[in-house]
């Protein structure tokens, strides 16, 4: 169904084209977060345990609001995992080793791309696209990926 909100047809389409490779990003590192989550060892297990579990939880109603934000502008959230996989710019990592310091940088990386990605489209979006509620929307994205990076920065010191 078009949304009539006063942004061109072909706009809505870029920014929503966008928002998509976003939320495949989102589903990758949250997935990524879960297997964290699910496989952390070491003696420090049950505070990293619930760490990532914490971030996981974050990751999951980020996922929500960019699939709703789609939805708001009249198109269809991508929702398998094949076109996860497809939009995606973040990639799977297979490790011989679950220990904490490799999971945090790792997802540290993920979060800093994230960071960058959605940087790159704030201004595009509204003064290319006119869309200042995505581009709104999307900079409240970038400041909870920055806290979520620190957070994790904080443990490799």
């Amino acid at each position: 169904m078009e949304a009539f909100i006063g942004i061109k047809k072909e706009n809505i389409i870029q920014v929503t084209n966008s928002l998509s490779k976003l939320l495949a990003d989102e589903f990758i590192l949250y997935t990524k977060t879960r297997n964290a989550h699910w496989n952390i060892e070491g003696n420090d297990f049950y505070n990293k345990h619930l760490f990532f579990e914490a971030q996981y939880n974050q990751l999951d109603e980020i996922m929500d609001s960019v699939a709703e934000r789609i939805r708001t502008l009249g198109h269809y959230a991508p929702a398998t995992l094949k076109s996860f996989l497809e939009l995606t710019h973040l990639t799977e990592a297979s490790r011989s080793h679950n220990d904490s310091l490799g999971f945090i940088k790792e997802l540290l990386e993920d979060h800093e791309s994230i960071i960058i990605f959605l940087r790159e489209n704030i201004d595009h979006f509204a003064s290319e696209l006119k869309d200042y509620g995505t581009s709104d929307f999307i900079t409240g994205l970038m400041e909870t990926h920055e806290k979520m990076a620190w957070m994790l920065r904080s443990h490799l010191k």
